[in-house]
């Protein structure tokens, strides 16, 4: 029987917050900057507001990006901004391996490939949720990620895709990552990061092409990046409390969308719980002790050193 833990002995309590008087495009500036992918809201005593969120900062530079393609903008396609220097995983590899990998890499995922380079699905921190999950109730010691993976074939995309494309998917979907294939072949990848970093820059451009100049409509529209946080945060973000189990956290991450729990006392903000956060916890304690499958993880490139931002 494994002995569950609370949410008090593993959260974490030193976070980046924000206040709803930040300046929309300072907010996603503060995340870039901070390599997160989200941050609490709060008020001056510290009451919880809501969450300002990757999917946050896709909505509110949707119509400036819709704007800049209007007045004739460039556009930047997938292939120029995806990173192709990736860590992948081989379908073979078990899926507790997947998870250190994972963990020790620092990324939220990585696209699963086969011997011959051809895609095959992707393994994320909600995939292994499941796995961890399983493991609770089954007492299941471990499989492969081919049992895992995602195969949902609608997240892929292609080099010649423009941005604005990627991001309205990016605001429909629960995915952090879009692979990018040539064929059936893995060619590269695309995160709601790289997304938001060409965003930025493109509003930045819209702002600076419509400042101090009479453009009627359209400059009404390009007001839009002078907006708040406050305008775009989610108010109804889930959070749990420090009381909450392990098992009962990763449901929750399982049944939703969010990669972070604010954790509130009293209404207040007293620390923040990731998906991140629960792996490692559970891994540690439903690690099998048995010997697992020793397949490698593959590499795009044999010179890779170092996992890109847009993977974190």
């Amino acid at each position: 029987m494994y002995e569950m833990k609370a949410v008090r002995d593993f959260m974490r309590r030193q976070l980046v917050t924000l206040d709803t008087d930040t300046c929309v495009l300072d907010g996603i500036g503060n995340l870039l900057r901070h390599n997160i992918s989200g941050a609490p809201v709060v008020d001056a005593g510290g009451k919880f507001l809501g969450v300002f969120s990757e999917k946050c900062c896709m909505n509110s530079l949707t119509t400036v990006l819709e704007l800049g393609c209007e007045s004739g903008m460039f556009v930047p396609r997938v292939q120029t901004f995806m990173a192709s220097e990736l860590v992948t995983l081989s379908p073979e590899i078990d899926v507790f391996d997947a998870i250190d990998h994972l963990l020790e890499k620092r990324i939220s995922g990585a696209p699963v490939i086969n011997e011959e380079g051809e895609y095959q699905g992707v393994f994320s921190e909600k995939t292994a949720m499941q796995a961890l999950i399983a493991a609770v109730y089954d007492q299941f010691p471990g499989t492969s990620v081919s049992q895992y993976m995602d195969l949902d074939r609608n997240r892929l995309v292609s080099e010649d895709d423009l941005l604005l494309d990627v991001a309205h998917r990016f605001q429909k979907t629960p995915y952090r990552r879009f692979p990018v294939l040539r064929g059936n072949r893995l060619v590269g990848q695309v995160s709601r990061r790289d997304v938001l970093r060409a965003e930025q820059r493109m509003a930045l451009d819209v702002r600076d092409r419509f400042r101090n100049r009479n453009a009627g409509a359209a400059e009404s529209r390009a007001a839009v990046i002078t907006r708040t946080v406050g305008d775009y945060m989610d108010c109804d973000a889930l959070t749990t409390c420090m009381g909450a189990d392990l098992l009962s956290v990763a449901q929750m991450f399982l049944n939703s969308p969010y990669r972070r729990l604010p954790i509130l006392e009293d209404g207040k903000l007293v620390g923040q719980i990731s998906r991140r956060d629960v792996l490692e916890s559970a891994a540690a304690m439903l690690r099998p002790a048995a010997t697992r499958y020793t397949s490698e993880t593959l590499y795009l490139s044999p010179i890779h050193k170092s996992v890109p931002d847009s993977l974190r």
